[in-house]
């Protein structure tokens, strides 16, 4: 896996039995989610899905504080803050998101601390999500004044539905492993301790199932999900499009760098 492990040390591969492990990998920022690592997704995937040996696909976060924290802020005045830089943003991060919820091979999330963000939506484009229960879920798109795109919204509606969904993205509050046990965010909530432990059998059971009737799920599934999918995608993308030209992101991404409470004037 070495030929992946070069396009950037912010994503750890590995391959154990049956299963392929990808390990989002920058704990001092609590794995929050830089370019490179979203470009590395795609490149990943590609090697797993060639790979008979691998049966499942794991997405972990490299440490105890995190799964994905959601993405760097640190990056958001040299790579989301013109529109060029947003759209080439949010093209990358959709185009691997797509290829997570596009893979034939089953995708698990093992989620321990924080899940937030981008790092949720990573989470809900696998097909099956494990908590340990010191997660944290939620989207704290609000506070920051960002645009929300249509995959990741149909994809949160299609999880825990139109009214949750809602909740979620209007407070922008933060959630524990029981309420998104409870609202269909996760499957299983486990101690913390267990985690590992109860992912791994869980994948093992997994792996002996048959590749080609799991294919064949995965498949008619999507298709019957993309059947409700009749949204008016332009309007979306005009919407998005009309948070991130505003004067209220600029003052979020200001004030989340000054560690302070932005001031949003909805406009």
């Amino acid at each position: 896996m070495s030929a992946v492990q070069e396009l950037t040390e912010r994503v750890i591969v590995k391959k154990e039995g049956a299963a392929g492990w990808l390990y989002f990998n920058n704990p001092a920022r609590r794995n929050a989610m830089s370019i490179d690592m979203w470009e590395a997704i795609p490149a990943v995937f590609d090697r797993f899905l060639a790979d008979d040996e691998v049966r499942v696909i794991v997405l972990a976060g490299a440490g105890d504080r995190a799964f994905v924290s959601g993405a760097d802020i640190s990056q958001f005045e040299s790579q989301r803050s013109s529109e060029a830089a947003v759209q080439r943003y949010e093209e990358i991060a959709e185009g691997a998101q797509a290829r997570i919820a596009g893979s034939d091979k089953p995708v698990v999330a093992m989620i321990r601390g924080y899940c937030l963000g981008g790092g949720l939506n990573i989470a809900n484009h696998c097909d099956l999500r494990i908590a340990a229960e010191d997660a944290r879920f939620g989207i704290p798109a609000a506070k920051m004044g960002l645009g929300y795109r249509a995959s990741s919204m149909k994809q949160l509606v299609d999880i825990v539905g139109g009214a949750s969904a809602r909740e979620i993205m209007i407070t922008a509050r933060q959630y524990n492993a029981a309420e998104a046990r409870q609202m269909g965010l996760v499957h299983h909530v486990v101690p913390v301790a267990e985690l590992e432990g109860f992912t791994r059998k869980y994948c093992e059971d997994i792996a002996a199932n048959a590749p080609l009737t799991m294919r064949a799920a995965k498949r008619i599934i999507r298709e019957i999900l993309a059947a409700s999918a009749g949204y008016d995608a332009a309007k979306c993308k005009a919407w998005v499009r009309e948070c991130f030209e505003s004067e209220d992101y600029k003052e979020g991404r200001k004030a989340f760098m000054e560690k302070r409470k932005p001031a949003f004037k909805g406009k």
